[in-house]
């Protein structure tokens, strides 16, 4: 069971992890971003249920929805608000952008805009792991839409053969561009798939940030200890649009929407510690106003910072071409 300065730090993350999808929403209607945006704005308990039941030496590999799971792992907001805006302070030199980005010294391993990408990229840092003998956990976060690519299907295929240290985290938040779940897989939860490759599939309430919490804190001593993966199946609902230029209505309905924005992760985690009385409205309004307030300055720096020289374009590339003449 979590105590309550445990749960208020995690309702503080999830808060600031909404605050930062808001304010890539406000750079991008403004021009002021290179590339679209993903938002992650109803998934928050996934990321922050999963990150705090790691240790700091854990891995985590993500995908295109990855700014929240860069948060909760811990990367510095300035550096990282630099990279999405394309600025040279960036995590990549602002050559990356909000997909392309790693620190190895918070155990961020990378992620990536490739479909899938992610659960290979962890699959082999948990050989890694095992190989080496370190006693680390992998982390794969990925969507219900890339659980249908065949790499996904052979990384997890693999894990299960040689008892991997990796936990493979689905966000099925219900929709992979545009075609629902229900349409695209015929079985009621994914977690299912755990059992043909030979290790736990768990599906859980990715709107409950304790139960996320409890779920990969589970799953992670089982890996430690030499029991292998887990498919741990995080039921949630994205509240906006694939993507920026995506208004997400075409083929979902309001009603939808609103009903899946009643179950806010926020505000399920807000009331419960209201109850409780270990936490007043007051005391919420004044957390939100100082993370928002944080961030506010955060961005007013990252919007004045430089853009990277083009003399060093072609810095740290796999190749360029060079012609001589003789």
């Amino acid at each position: 069971m979590l105590n309550t300065a445990k749960k208020r730090e995690m309702l503080r993350q999830m808060v600031l992890l909404r605050a930062f999808e808001e304010k890539l929403e406000d750079l991008y209607q403004r021009k002021a971003m290179f590339g679209s945006t993903h938002s992650y704005r109803g998934q928050e308990a996934i990321a922050v249920g999963v990150c705090s039941a790691l240790q700091a030496t854990d891995l985590v590999a993500s995908y295109h929805r990855g700014t929240g799971h860069l948060i909760a792992k811990g990367a510095d907001l300035y550096t990282l608000l630099c990279e999405c805006m394309g600025k040279e302070e960036g995590y990549s030199k602002g050559r990356g952008g909000k997909m392309h980005m790693g620190d190895m010294t918070f155990g961020f391993i990378g992620n990536t805009g490739t479909v899938g990408g992610t659960v290979p990229t962890a699959t082999g840092a948990a050989l890694s792991a095992k190989i080496r003998g370190s006693k680390e956990v992998v982390i794969s976060f990925f969507g219900d839409g890339a659980a249908n690519q065949g790499v996904v299907h052979e990384s997890m295929n693999l894990a299960g053969v040689w008892k991997l240290p990796v936990i493979y985290v689905c966000e099925n938040n219900q929709y992979a561009m545009t075609v629902s779940f229900e349409k695209s897989v015929a079985i009621k939860h994914l977690s299912e798939r755990g059992a043909a490759y030979g290790f736990e599939g768990k599906t859980v309430d990715g709107n409950d940030v304790e139960a996320v919490y409890e779920a990969t804190q589970s799953a992670a001593a089982k890996a430690r200890n030499g029991g292998g993966a887990t498919l741990l199946e995080c039921v949630t609902y994205r509240w906006d649009g694939h993507f920026g230029g995506d208004p997400g209505t075409a083929y979902r309905s309001k009603e939808e929407i609103e009903a899946w924005k009643q179950k806010c992760p926020i505000k399920r985690l807000k009331e419960e510690l209201i109850q409780a009385g270990h936490l007043t409205e007051e005391d919420f309004q004044s957390m939100s106003k100082e993370v928002y307030g944080h961030l506010d300055e955060i961005a007013t720096r990252a919007e004045a910072a430089p853009l990277p020289k083009k003399e060093v374009d072609l810095n740290s590339v796999y190749a360029k071409n060079e012609v001589t003449h003789g």
